[in-house]
């Protein structure tokens, strides 16, 4: 389900949000579907509990998964409002990203491309 670069620079933990976040954007992961249980997610990916609680922790204070007492974990459904927030920190974030892409040379077409393989990637992710 996940695989970690345990040679990273990058720690395991943020490694796992950042993947979980992923396959709930590309609509791997749906809402109200269950994530493994932290010894489960540990054992597979031997990888110490603590640092599995610590990434669903931090998934949840970002509202992207909630927790039910002696349930587990789940993928929270989208809400408008952490929609429109996260939309805004995004946009700024892509802001960023674009003014540095244009300083690098990337053209307008370039980018129009690197757009369309995001759909079709989300596209063909649905379709599987």
């Amino acid at each position: 389900m996940f695989e970690l670069d345990v040679r990273s620079r990058k720690p395991i933990y943020e490694q796992l949000t950042g993947k979980i976040k992923e396959m709930i954007m590309h609509g791997i992961l749906r809402a109200d579907e269950q994530l493994p249980s932290v010894r489960t997610l540990s054992s597979q990916l031997t990888v110490n509990p603590n640092t599995i609680q610590k990434a669903y922790r931090e998934l949840e204070r970002e509202e992207y998964i909630y927790s039910l007492p002696g349930k587990g974990s789940f993928v929270a459904p989208l809400r408008q409002e952490r929609n429109e927030s996260k939309r805004t920190e995004l946009r700024g974030e892509l802001l960023r990203l674009m003014a540095e892409a244009v300083y690098l040379g990337f053209t307008e077409n370039e980018i129009s491309t690197l757009y369309r393989q995001v759909l079709e990637q989300r596209e063909g992710e649905k379709h599987d």
